[in-house]
């Protein structure tokens, strides 16, 4: 062990001084919260129990993101509101959202994931409840804003649980569960709050989110200990809290990969958003679809992503090919969305379609956030995944302006178009990432 540690600290020396970045990642590597060591010996209790508790909060982050979108006929009844003007209240949320994840990053990285864990929750099970008693669309752009602080911490706090505690081979597994227990939130949403709101109130519904928030927050809190990062060795720590001159907590914001990860987060968010906001509405005022079929469509295409994730899982095994998996997959997203936007299908074959787009974008989970991790500083995780998955929220924030005007004016086809061309726009992106960083890697 000590002779892998010995050359791994060399090989990483050479590479980053030709890169001008040696100092910034020997600073990173003496983390007080050091990932597991290659081949350290864990049990798979302790890593599935990691990553289910992982899981179900990433589940919940993804189903509040979704707490107003499947509302949003009765919401338009209730306030009055365009699409547009509902549109803002998601682009609201993801402003705030990216600003708190870049910044959660830095917290995480500090005083470690589980009090940061507990209080996104929390604030999320609170914005839920006060959605339920908004008496207009102003107080439903406040809790927005309230929503938006609790989701912004998920993403750097997961991967850092994840990538520190769950032993490496099992941790494109976890990638994979991870991001199906996100697609199972987004599929739960629409599936729990539409028919609540049929049988109830569009009020009662958020009750009934907020009280499923709190229920998780109480099992995290139970199981706590599994959450916890171990305490790192005092000589390390000293040299943690003891950087060279010269090196700073911004300084991995100078690797070229991070910035082109960030872009691809950007693009695949617009697609998510797209997706959960506008097309199955685009697809039923194209194709004819009867509303209880088109409320089926989010719900279909989650449950085939996370369908989709579970091979992503065997097929990120090998990193050395997630940037092709990413094209091939997306690639055939893009077909099939072009498919709903341009052609004549039967009303009950949108939905088939929508499943089938849905599976393609799942196969592409897993490597997706490979694409991350192989272009992540040794224990920065938390300041770069904040950082790269604020482009998640930045293009959450942005798509509903455009795509919601697309809606406003009928442009039911160019909404799809568009959905496919951004779907283009990610193979392209996923292959600048790995060019930036083998650039990045030939010596000068």
């Amino acid at each position: 062990m000590s002779v892998w540690l010995k050359f791994d600290e060399t090989w990483r020396s050479v590479v980053f001084r030709k890169c001008g970045l040696k100092s910034t990642i020997a600073a990173m590597s003496t983390s007080t919260t050091a990932p597991l060591p290659p081949g350290a010996a864990v049990s798979l209790r302790q890593d599935a129990s990691v990553i289910g508790l992982v899981g179900l909060a990433h589940m919940i982050s993804h189903y509040s993101q979704l707490l107003l979108a499947p509302l949003f006929p009765w919401l338009k009844d209730a306030f009055h509101a365009s699409y547009t003007e509902l549109g803002f209240l998601m682009t609201l949320f993801f402003v705030v959202s990216c600003a708190v994840q870049a910044a959660s990053g830095f917290l995480v990285d500090r005083y470690g994931p589980r009090p940061i864990l507990f209080a996104g929750l929390a604030l999320l099970g609170g914005a839920a409840f006060g959605f339920a008693a908004s008496p207009n669309y102003w107080t439903v752009a406040m809790f927005s804003i309230v929503a938006g602080v609790g989701n912004g911490v998920f993403h750097p706090v997961d991967y850092t649980l994840l990538n520190r505690k769950v032993s490496a081979p099992r941790l494109g597994h976890a990638y994979s569960f991870h991001g199906i227990t996100g697609s199972l939130g987004w599929a739960l949403a629409p599936a729990m709050l539409v028919p609540l709101a049929l049988a109830f109130s569009w009020r009662v519904a958020l009750v009934g989110a907020g009280l499923l928030a709190y229920a998780v927050l109480a099992l995290l809190w139970l199981h706590r200990d599994r959450l916890s990062l171990p305490a790192a060795a005092p000589a390390t720590a000293s040299r943690a809290s003891a950087p060279a001159a010269g090196e700073g907590s911004f300084d991995f914001l100078r690797i070229p990969a991070v910035w082109m990860c960030f872009a691809f987060f950007f693009f695949y968010a617009i697609v998510i958003s797209v997706v959960q906001a506008f097309a199955p509405e685009a697809a039923r005022q194209l194709h004819g679809v009867p509303l209880t079929v088109a409320a089926m469509c989010l719900t279909v295409y989650m449950v085939c992503s996370a369908g989709g994730m579970v091979l992503g899982g065997f097929l990120a095994a090998d990193p050395s090919r997630c940037e092709r998996i990413v094209g091939c997959a997306f690639g055939m997203a893009a077909v099939f969305a072009l498919t709903l936007g341009l052609t004549d299908l039967p009303a009950l074959m949108v939905p088939v379609v929508f499943g089938v787009m849905g599976f393609a974008s799942g196969v592409a989970g897993p490597s997706r956030d490979l694409l991350v991790k192989k272009s992540t500083p040794d224990n920065a995780t938390g300041r770069v995944y904040g950082v790269v998955y604020a482009g998640l929220d930045i293009g959450q924030a942005a798509a509903p302006l455009l795509f919601g005007a697309l809606m406003d004016h009928h442009r039911y086809s160019a909404v799809l178009v568009g959905l496919a061309v951004v779907q283009g726009v990610l193979i392209a992106s996923a292959f600048n990432v790995r060019k930036v960083r083998r650039t990045a890697l030939v010596p000068a």
